[in-house]
């Protein structure tokens, strides 16, 4: 990686808010990370010359965060949660602070679309990659404090994180099956706020939630974990053109909580993957349509040539679908993998 160039843009970055023209992510941080980790830096500050355009500035706080469960999940305290996280990351080793506060933020993981924790792995892989330094600790705090601030949960997902994961069950974790269970809401109109709030209504939705059993060990969650993406990574090509945006993030959620997982104590392995389960089974179930389409046909490539076709389109999703994409082929060889992002940039 040219780490020079990601710090200079984290730079330029961190002026801005986590938001943009009311709730819209701003997915700077996170683009721009994936550009540089696949050897397109030369790209980031053009990239970004266009993209700073649309952003607001950095929020003011109201007060500092004394009780954190009263503040969690308000988006009027994100200037709070972005100076609490600064200073936690200050005091503290990165990886403590991480360790605290993922098991608080993980059944919240709806926030933002899910474009909390989907920042909190690019962060992550960014400090993991090379020696942490200022810019990329602050982007971790910029990233928790966003999450923080937009906790959700998803609707009927108590049991996931209380259930007994030696409880009795099928010998492997049927993810392929579970995805294809998943019934849909009626109503798909409205912001994403709208529609899992239609969840509760739909009687098939709890069952189908906790038909994927807990993972018994954490080897198991991450095989999980990386069997879900590959799952959702094919169903985007069946699904994601009635909601091509935000199909995306069935896809990059569940990388994200991949890519932390080494980061995290072993034992947080397993509610991970539930969280993450339930983040995509939740975007599919009220984006997708019941029924998909035969897959696209698109032109082959290389793995290389399909992160290199993403950023010439430019699209924050499409770039961060191909980096998505390229981690689940990595371990899956699984070419079919390869014609999704070139699939989205038709469509974006």
């Amino acid at each position: 990686m040219s780490e020079g160039t990601l710090d200079e843009a984290y730079e330029r970055l961190h002026r801005t808010g986590p938001e943009f023209e009311g709730w819209l992510s701003n997915h700077g941080p996170m683009a721009v990370e994936a550009l540089v980790r696949h050897g397109h830096q030369q790209r980031v500050h053009r990239w970004l010359d266009d993209y700073l355009g649309r952003l607001d500035e950095l929020p003011r706080g109201l007060h500092p965060i004394d009780d954190w469960r009263d503040a969690l999940g308000d988006p009027k305290r994100a200037g709070d949660w972005l100076a609490y996280f600064d200073r936690q990351l200050r005091e503290h080793q990165w990886r403590d602070v991480l360790a605290t506060w993922w098991p608080r933020l993980l059944p919240g993981i709806a926030a933002g679309a899910t474009h909390g924790v989907i920042r909190v792995g690019h962060a992550v892989r960014a400090l993991e990659a090379d020696e942490e330094n200022p810019r990329r600790l602050t982007e971790l705090g910029q990233a928790l404090g966003y999450w923080a601030a937009r906790w959700q949960p998803i609707p009927g997902t108590d049991r996931l994180f209380t259930g007994d994961p030696d409880e009795p069950g099928t010998d492997d974790i049927d993810v392929a099956g579970a995805l294809a269970g998943l019934p849909r809401i009626e109503d798909q109109t409205g912001g994403v706020r709208d529609r899992l709030g239609r969840l509760p209504a739909v009687p098939r939705w709890e069952p189908a939630l906790a038909a994927l059993r807990p993972a018994r060990s954490p080897a198991e969650a991450q095989r999980g974990l990386t069997t879900l993406v590959h799952r959702a990574g094919l169903d985007y090509l069946r699904f994601g053109h009635t909601n091509p945006v935000m199909l995306v993030h069935a896809v990059t959620a569940p990388t994200a909580v991949l890519r932390t997982l080494p980061a995290l104590d072993r034992a947080l392995w397993a509610p991970s993957f539930a969280a993450a389960w339930a983040a995509t089974a939740a975007m599919t179930s009220v984006y997708a349509p019941a029924n998909g389409i035969a897959p696209p046909t698109v032109t082959p490539a290389t793995p290389s040539e399909v992160f290199a076709r993403a950023a010439r389109h430019g699209d924050e999703h499409v770039v961060k679908l191909a980096d998505a994409i390229l981690d689940a082929y990595a371990t899956s060889a699984d070419e079919r993998l390869l014609t999704a992002p070139g699939y989205a940039g038709q469509l974006i």
